[in-house]
């Protein structure tokens, strides 16, 4: 349900580690509850971003959320073909739907994120 090799926040982004990039989106939990998505708002490539802070915005017939920066570091790449089929990030949280890389600039910062199972521990509370 909630892929092992990521880490995830609480405000339900996961990211995905490869060296000093880092792949982020949301999970299948946070697509589930925010219903049909509609628009995704992303940064642009370059830009500046610091952990838990907004770096755009997930809009679905139900709600605008924030999408919180896991880490701090500069925006690498956005998934461009979300601006078309933001309903993907709804089918496929995990793989196509990614929305961010950002280059690591503070590789401890990952300590701070939770393995998959503390996820799905603090869900299944209700936090």
């Amino acid at each position: 349900m909630y892929p092992e090799d990521l880490k995830y926040t609480e405000t339900h982004e996961w990211a995905r580690v490869e060296g000093t990039e880092v792949t982020v989106g949301i999970s299948s939990y946070a697509a589930n509850e925010l219903g049909d998505i509609v628009f995704v708002d992303l940064p642009e490539v370059g830009a500046a971003v610091a952990v838990g802070e907004s770096m755009g915005s997930i809009e679905s017939v139900k709600a605008v959320e924030e999408l919180r920066a896991p880490v701090t570091g500069t925006v690498s790449a956005v998934n461009e073909g979300l601006a078309d089929t933001p309903e993907v990030v709804n089918s496929d949280p995990y793989g196509e739907g990614w929305m961010v890389k950002i280059t690591l600039s503070d590789a401890s910062e990952l300590a701070k994120l939770m393995d998959a199972a503390a996820y799905k521990a603090t869900i299944e509370s209700g936090s």
